[in-house]
């Protein structure tokens, strides 16, 4: 047991020397009061804030900033200048701070003059979110009170909410061919911010869910939409697109409008004989690309602070590999910086179904993040299922531009040589190789470039990098004793690696 002293060195510092010094400066807390983020402002023509990010309070999660919170103090200032240069002034978590970039990007309002007083009124802002808008009850939570109405007193079901959540997959071992056998190593590739990437010109609604009965599908209506989806017949080497966990649907189910345009493209693209009838969905008749400027805002500082680490776009293929592979080494500071804008895409995209976390408040009524503009689990969901079928859309491009015998029209079965992945872990894709690199993985057409509509090696935002290389038998082993080898092939849990 820890003695007294030892106590009291480990205790967070006391707030009263720096709160009289915020009263001398004639600066007010906002209602929040004090805590590990702060604002402490001055009234006036012009208000004028300072925030405080308190260390010793973990103001600097580890999992968002890295090593920063241990680091000299001019080097966190360089750090979370950096990133309030490009990204904005951090207001909390990384999490938090996407949020408020998402909201000042695309504020819900802003000023009109009133042609009858001449006043200048608060109005609508083209392609904003209006408003908090309610879910529909498919993409509530199940403490949500439209989840809670619609259940009548029910516990909610399988059947009575959508998962549209990243790849988690791993194939069956008794499915590894005995060509893929006589390969020597599993490599990794990873998608860069694959939910930026899926950001980038996603329509999503700005309205009301509205409920419709045997809608006719159209991919440009964003919603939530009840379809049997289970009749797409995939090789089952293949992960399913249309769950997360990569298993064939059982029956009808709800889906976002991205998957079922990726079923529509498969029934077309390859001449399916499978017909797609939704029995009701939840649409959204205003829609408009909200993410853009965030995307496009982060993107910019992504590939700014990748520069800034040796790594820019138009490299060659051995080039980038090569800079990637040391590309942490030198700059701490800057890495922390990258960590943190990658916490922030994906961070932002969880916040925008944030559960109720207050014990306090029974299921069924409304909990404070509920009143946020951009708390949507709708647009949570069109992301992520943007990204998943992205990564099956190059992962079946990938798998036809390596087989030598196509399958008759209408199915989807692959040949033998068929290049396929084993597992899957949100961005990351495992396959095996004859070498270590990704270059001898991933394919070429017959003049040397990249396939069309594969990955592609490279530092923007959708395009992969290596995640890591180990021996055949570690990810036979990985597969064997259920692991999904994705998940570790970087050496650590990929799953926390904030991409």
């Amino acid at each position: 047991m820890a003695n007294r002293s030892q106590s009291r060195a480990r205790a967070p510092p006391s707030p009263r020397p720096l709160l009289l010094i915020i009263g001398i400066a004639k600066r007010e807390l906002t209602k929040r009061g004090f805590g590990p983020w702060a604002w402490a402002f001055r009234r006036g023509t012009e208000r004028q804030c300072v925030q405080f990010a308190i260390l010793p309070w973990d103001a600097l999660d580890t999992r968002s900033w890295g090593d920063t919170g241990q680091m000299p103090a001019p080097e966190v200032a360089r750090v979370l200048g950096t990133y309030a240069t490009r990204v904005l002034t951090p207001r909390g978590s990384t999490a938090v701070s996407s949020l408020e970039l998402m909201t000042s990007l695309r504020p819900p309002t802003r000023a009109v003059k009133d042609e009858e007083t001449g006043a200048w009124v608060p109005g609508a802002m083209p392609g904003s979110l209006p408003r908090a808008l309610p879910p529909a009850p498919p993409e509530a939570p199940p403490e949500h009170p439209v989840a809670m109405a619609a259940l009548k007193g029910r516990e909610q079901g399988e059947d009575d909410v959508f998962h549209e959540e990243a790849y988690e997959w791993a194939r069956d071992v008794e499915l590894i061919t005995d060509l893929e056998a006589t390969r020597k190593w599993a490599v990794g590739i990873d998608v860069n911010t694959a939910f930026l990437a899926a950001a980038n010109r996603l329509v999503v609604g700005l309205s009301e869910p509205v409920h419709v009965e045997n809608p006719v599908f159209d991919k440009n209506v964003p919603g939530t939409w009840r379809i049997d989806l289970s009749a797409i017949e995939m090789d089952p080497r293949l992960p399913n697109p249309f769950t997360f966990r990569g298993e064939r649907p059982t029956g009808p189910g709800w889906y976002s409008t991205s998957t079922v345009a990726y079923a529509a493209e498969l029934i077309d693209t390859y001449q399916l004989p499978v017909t797609l009838n939704p029995t009701e969905a939840y649409l959204r008749r205003e829609s408009g690309p909200y993410l853009d400027p965030w995307y496009k805002h982060l993107s910019e500082a992504y590939k700014a602070t990748m520069a800034d680490l040796g790594v820019v776009s138009g490299m060659g293929e051995q080039e980038f590999l090569d800079a990637m592979a040391v590309h942490q080494d030198d700059d701490p500071a800057t890495v922390a910086v990258l960590d943190a804008i990658k916490s922030t895409v994906k961070g932002g995209i969880g916040k925008l179904r944030e559960r109720n976390k207050n014990s306090q408040i029974p299921a069924g009524e409304p909990w404070p993040t509920l009143k946020r503009v951009a708390w949507s689990p709708h647009i949570r969901a069109e992301v992520i299922a943007k990204a998943r079928t992205g990564m099956h859309r190059k992962i079946l491009k990938t798998a036809l531009a390596t087989q030598s015998n196509p399958a008759p029209v209408g199915h989807l079965t692959l040949g033998e040589d068929a290049l396929l992945p084993i597992a899957i872990l949100s961005d990351c894709a495992v396959y095996l190789s004859d070498g270590p690199s990704p270059l001898d993985v991933l394919p070429r057409t017959a003049d040397g470039k990249p396939v069309a509509g594969g990955f592609r090696l490279g530092v923007s935002p959708g395009m992969v990098k290596h995640q890591g290389t180990e021996p055949l038998m570690w990810a036979i082993t990985m597969l064997d004793e259920g692991h999904n080898p994705a998940n570790h092939i970087k050496g650590t849990d990929s799953i926390d690696d904030g991409e």
